[in-house]
């Protein structure tokens, strides 16, 4: 190929076809991770354009920062080999399973907690003689026997404890 049928996008194009805006590609260029060529005033994306953008939305998608975008998308020009490359992609990805794994933690936790508060909710609430609420969401529900188990451990604290009435 002699380059001159090469297929170019325009901005609104590669946009539409990646799911983004034509501004998020400006913001992108002006980030330094984009460097569409120019043809008058309008910037023509070719298919390395197009394949370094979705890098960087998956890379976004994945949670890292566009300095770690940045500096992944580097390494490729700089290495041939791509080993270099492929050695900061693995610790990247390292670092950020590391972070994922205490989020998810965390949020075990803290959706544990309000299953239980909602069981104990629940539970005041007939105690009074008001009717149960509707069932909780689906996400809400698949906690639900393991709160249920949990509780009937012994674990927990009581409504009344909660409301501070103890």
């Amino acid at each position: 190929m002699d380059g001159t049928s090469e297929r170019l996008s325009t901005a609104p194009e590669l946009a539409k076809a990646l799911g983004i805006t034509p501004r998020a590609l400006r913001f992108y260029e002006t980030k330094g991770l984009l460097k569409p060529r120019r043809i008058g005033a309008r910037r023509a994306y070719d298919h390395r354009d197009r394949a370094r953008l979705q890098l960087i939305l998956r890379g976004k998608r994945l949670g890292f920062s566009l300095a770690e975008i940045a500096e992944y998308l580097e390494l490729y020009h700089a290495d041939p080999s791509q080993v270099e490359q492929l050695k900061r992609l693995e610790s990247l990805i390292d670092r950020r399973l590391e972070t994922l794994e205490q989020q998810r933690s965390a949020l075990e936790t803290t959706l544990d907690e309000l299953g239980e508060i909602r069981l104990q909710v629940m539970k005041a609430l007939e105690q009074r003689g008001v009717s149960p609420a509707p069932p909780p969401p689906a996400s809400a529900r698949r906690l639900l026997p393991r709160i249920r188990a949990k509780s009937a451990n012994g674990g927990g604290r009581s409504a009344d404890a909660l409301q501070g009435d103890d």
